[in-house]
């Protein structure tokens, strides 16, 4: 999920290697849990010829072979020989304890197969559903609403319609995979708590948990729901897709969106790089916002919103579904602003540039959030996260 700075030692390429070995380092006093480390597989290759994604290991220092994800992210790149695409990174995480500011890790060739991992993240389009796209990972789960709910109803047909481009929350209160399951137990069914969590989470025309739009000091621009979809990974650790959103107007410029999310296990954060194509201004402020009434009905809530250093949250309180907190953290933010639907934070793009930000959320009854004072450390820490990037050594031998 986090921005990763690669320093890439001296791998020479005269000699095969016998293993790749993997420093990270940081240098933050905080635990960093779930810490995802990527390397690009030309690396791997360039230390370790020949390697394929199903015969390598990797291992911690202590020699504990980890779960690991291989991807092809990047289709441009080719194999060193020019035949075909090349993969695109290795994946893997580490839990960082407390002080603990560097991690050594080996990559090796290995006769055996390495079957699959079983994964912690799962991203995918709800043709079922009226064209919901539904992702998750092993803490919460997320939809946001496709073309078909978009569409006018036939009359008679009953057929639900909502306009908006705001993103969805599923709560959750375990670590395994919701997603499938809860589509197919019925719309009326994840309005429940059942056990393993539910949707109570309301977004209507509002920017929901994360949606973005073109603020104009008075004002908030917002397109439609997504026009088109692409899975580029779909774990063991990482999924990555791409929602594209048709052109709109913006107070007199047309502007269109494309988000890419990047969705880790372990994490209530998920990365998005939205990128807007316009032209005439040399930049506009983009807006990311929270629903300023975020709660099914009657459950009388008492929202708390936060700002701090770049970030913008919620603390929700309700008559009978628990608490749940909310947040976004913008690492350029400029400022915040509000409508009368949501809460916003703001920072200035340009067309074609990706405006990096992290949207997530978390339930009282998951277990690892018991209040307000909880929530907003957990976004503290993340903050200093995102600010404070991994640096990347790589060595062979």
């Amino acid at each position: 999920m986090k921005a990763i700075f690669l320093a890439l030692a001296a791998i020479g390429s005269a000699q095969a290697a016998d293993r790749l070995t993997i420093t990270a380092s940081h240098d933050l006093a905080q635990a960093r849990p779930a810490e995802t480390i990527t390397v690009p597989w030309a690396e791997v290759n360039r230390a370790l010829p020949g390697a394929m994604l199903q015969h390598i290991v990797v291992r911690d220092a202590a020699g504990k072979p980890l779960p690991y994800q291989v991807t092809n992210v990047l289709p441009e790149a080719k194999d060193p020989q020019g035949k075909g695409i090349a993969y695109g990174e290795l994946i893997f995480q580490h839990d960082f304890a407390a002080g603990e500011h560097s991690a050594t890790f080996t990559v090796e060739k290995s006769d055996a197969l390495t079957p699959p991992f079983p994964s912690k993240v799962f991203a995918r389009y709800v043709p079922e559903r009226l064209d919901d796209f539904a992702w998750e990972n092993d803490k919460v789960g997320h939809r946001t609403y496709g073309p078909a709910l978009a569409a006018p109803a036939a009359p008679g047909s009953g057929k639900e319609v909502l306009v908006t481009s705001g993103l969805d929350i599923w709560f959750k209160r375990v670590d395994y995979p919701i997603v499938d399951r809860w589509y197919n137990k019925g719309h009326d069914h994840y309005h429940k708590d059942e056990g393993e969590g539910m949707d109570m989470y309301n977004v209507g025309r509002s920017r929901g948990a994360g949606g973005v739009g073109i603020w104009d000091g008075k004002q908030l621009y917002t397109g439609r729901n997504y026009a088109a979809w692409k899975v580029l990974a779909n774990g063991p650790v990482r999924a990555i897709f791409e929602l594209s959103y048709e052109g709109w107007d913006a107070g007199g410029f047309r502007v269109s969106e494309v988000k890419r999310f990047t969705v880790d296990a372990g994490h209530y954060l998920d990365q998005i790089d939205s990128t807007f194509t316009f032209s005439g201004p040399a930049q506009l402020t983009a807006a990311v916002g929270l629903n300023k009434d975020p709660t099914d009905k009657g459950q009388s809530p008492v929202v708390t919103p936060g700002r701090a250093a770049g970030s913008l949250s919620q603390w929700v309180e309700q008559k009978s579904n628990g608490a749940f907190g909310v947040a976004v953290i913008l690492p350029t933010a400029s400022g915040y602003a509000e409508d009368s639907l949501n809460e916003l934070i703001t920072a200035p793009v340009v067309s074609g540039k990706a405006l990096r930000y992290y949207v997530g959320a978390a339930w009282t009854r998951g277990g690892e959030f018991a209040s307000k004072a909880e929530w907003d450390k957990y976004i503290a820490a993340e903050t200093a996260r995102v600010r404070s990037p991994l640096k990347i050594n790589l060595s062979s031998q």
